[in-house]
C-alpha cells in the first residue's frame, strides 16, 4: 500500500475509531493479565509458604521429642527426600551462626541473614521473605523460625513451578492475544464502518445537493437511531431551503421595486439639473428632494441590515438605564402636532416611573413606528393610545391601540414579514419594514410583539424584560 493511501486511510474516522478499539481492548487485556498473574503468584506463594510451615512444626515437632541431634537428622533426611534442588534446610543461632545445613551446592548464594533473624525474634512468628539467587532463573522461597531454645531453622524452597506456570501462561497469554487483538480490529473495522455508513450516505447526498440537485434526500434506515436523527435533521433543512429561496427571491423583488422608484426620481431631478435653465430655487428644492429620497433609502436599508442580523443572532442591543415612562412621554409629544392635523386624539397613559434596562434608540423607533402606522390607519375623529405598565415576572409592556378599520384576517399572520403590505396596490407610503423592524427589535431584547385587531381597532403590545436576558 502506497504512502498515499495510507495517509488517506488514517485521515478516516474508521480506521481512528477501529484503532481507539484495539487499544482499549489491547489495555483490557493487559489489566487482565496482570491480574490473573497476580491471582497465580499470591496462589502458588501461598501453597509453597504452607509448605514452609508444616516443615518448621516437623522439625519443631522433632525438636521437642528428640533432641537436637534429630533434628540434625531429620533435617538431611527431609531435604533429600524432597531432592537437594529443591529445598534447603539450616539450622542456625540466633546470631546468624551455622549450626548444621542440608547439601547447599544448588543454593550457594543464598546467604543467613542475621537482620531477618532479629526480626523474627522480635515479633515471635516466622517470617517469610523472597529472595533470588544469581546464578537460577527462579525465585526461592525463604521462611526464619524458631524452633527451640536458642536455635532457629532456615527453610528455603525453589519456585521453579511458579517460573514454569508463569512462562507458560505468558506464552498462552501472548499467542491467544495476538488472535484476539487481529480479531479485534477486524470487528472494530467491520462495526466503525456499519455505524459510519449512515454518515457517508449523508455525505454523498451533500455533494449531489452541492452540484445543484436538490431534490435529493438521504434515506432513512428506520432504526431511529443518532444518524436517523441526523438524516431527518438534514432533509428538513432542504425542505426548508425552496421556502427560504422563495423568501429571498420575494424579499429582492421587494427590495427592487421600493428601491426602483426613488432612484428613478432621484436620477429624473439629476437629469433636469444637467439641461440647465432652471432657477436657483427650484435646484434647491430638487436637491433637497434628492436628500430626503437618499436619507429614505440609507433608513430603509439599515433597517432591512438590522432585521438580518437580529434574525441571525448576531445583533446586540446597546444596553442602557432608561425610564420609559420618559421615552413614551416624548414620543407622544412628537407625534400630537401629527395627530391633531389628522384630526385624531392621541393619549398617553404611563406611571410616574418606570425604570427599564434597554436601547433607547431601538425602543424610540419601533414607538415611532407603532404610533405612525396607528395615525396613518385612523380616519379624523378617532382616537389613539399609547400606554406602558409593568407586566408579571419584571417585564414591561407598551401598548398601541386605535380605532382605525381594523386589520384583515387574511393580512393578519403576514404583517410582521419583511416588506408585506396589505393593501395590494402598494400605494400606501412607506416600505413595509416597521412592523418587522419593531419584532426584531422585542426579540434581540428577549421579549415579543402581538398584535389584535378587530373592525373597531387594532391594539400592539410589545413586551421586553425590565433587565437584560
Amino acid at each position: 500500500m502506497s504512502l498515499k493511501k495510507l495517509t488517506e486511510l488514517w485521515r478516516t474516522l474508521a480506521f481512528r475509531l477501529t484503532l481507539w478499539y484495539a487499544g482499549v481492548f489491547l489495555l483490557s487485556a493487559a489489566i487482565a493479565f496482570a491480574f490473573f498473574l497476580y491471582l497465580i503468584t499470591a496462589t502458588l506463594r501461598g501453597r509453597t509458604d504452607q509448605e514452609l510451615l508444616t516443615g518448621v512444626r516437623s522439625l519443631s515437632a522433632v525438636m521437642v521429642r528428640q533432641g537436637l541431634e534429630a533434628v540434625k537428622r531429620q533435617a538431611v533426611l527431609e531435604s533429600q527426600a524432597a531432592g537437594e534442588k529443591k529445598i534447603f534446610i539450616q539450622l542456625v543461632y540466633p546470631d546468624g551462626r551455622l549450626f548444621s545445613s542440608s547439601n547447599m551446592s544448588y543454593f550457594q548464594h543464598i546467604p543467613v541473614s542475621a537482620a531477618a533473624i532479629g526480626r523474627m525474634l522480635e515479633q515471635g512468628e516466622p517470617l517469610f521473605a523472597t529472595v533470588r539467587s544469581p546464578d537460577r532463573s527462579h525465585e526461592i522461597r525463604v521462611v526464619y523460625a524458631k524452633i527451640g531454645p536458642g536455635l532457629v531453622v532456615h527453610l528455603g524452597q525453589a519456585m521453579e513451578d511458579l517460573a514454569r506456570v508463569i512462562d507458560v501462561f505468558q506464552r498462552v497469554f501472548t499467542v491467544v492475544m495476538a488472535a484476539l487483538l487481529i480479531l479485534a480490529a477486524v470487528i472494530g473495522w467491520f462495526m466503525a464502518r456499519r455505524a459510519l455508513s449512515g454518515v457517508e450516505r449523508v455525505t454523498r447526498t451533500a455533494q449531489r445537493i452541492s452540484g445543484g440537485s436538490l431534490t435529493e434526500r438521504v434515506p432513512v434506515r428506520g432504526r431511529e437511531d443518532e444518524i436517523d436523527q441526523l438524516a431527518v435533521t438534514f432533509n428538513r433543512m432542504l425542505d426548508h431551503i425552496p421556502s427560504l429561496m422563495a423568501g429571498i427571491k420575494e424579499m429582492t423583488d421587494n427590495i427592487a421595486h421600493d428601491l426602483k422608484s426613488p432612484i428613478t426620481r432621484i436620477r429624473g431631478q439629476a437629469e433636469l439639473a444637467l439641461t440647465g435653465g432652471g432657477r436657483q430655487a427650484e435646484y434647491e428644492a430638487m436637491a433637497g428632494s434628492a436628500v430626503e429620497e437618499c436619507d429614505r433609502l440609507l433608513d430603509m436599508i439599515d433597517t432591512m441590515l438590522f432585521i438580518s442580523r437580529t434574525e441571525a443572532g448576531v445583533a446586540q442591543p446597546q444596553y442602557q438605564e432608561l425610564d420609559l415612562t420618559a421615552v413614551v412621554g416624548e414620543a407622544c409629544r412628537v407625534f400630537e402636532a401629527l395627530a391633531e392635523e389628522e384630526g385624531i386624539r392621541l393619549s398617553c397613559d404611563t406611571p410616574e416611573a418606570l425604570p427599564l434596562s434597554g436601547d433607547t434608540r431601538l425602543i424610540q423607533r419601533v414607538l415611532a413606528n407603532l404610533l405612525d402606522n396607528a395615525i396613518k390607519y385612523t380616519p379624523p375623529g378617532g382616537a389613539v393610545s399609547v400606554s406602558a405598565r409593568r407586566s408579571p415576572q419584571d417585564r414591561v409592556t407598551i401598548d398601541v391601540k386605535d380605532t382605525g378599520p381594523g386589520i384583515s384576517a387574511a393580512d393578519l399572520p403576514h404583517i410582521f414579514e419583511r416588506f408585506y403590505r396589505g393593501d395590494p396596490s402598494r400605494t400606501q407610503a412607506g416600505a413595509g419594514l416597521g412592523l418587522s423592524f419593531a419584532r426584531a427589535v422585542a426579540h434581540v431584547h428577549g421579549g415579543s410583539i402581538t398584535v389584535e385587531s378587530s373592525p373597531a381597532g387594532s391594539a400592539f403590545s410589545v413586551e421586553i424584560p425590565a433587565a437584560p436576558p
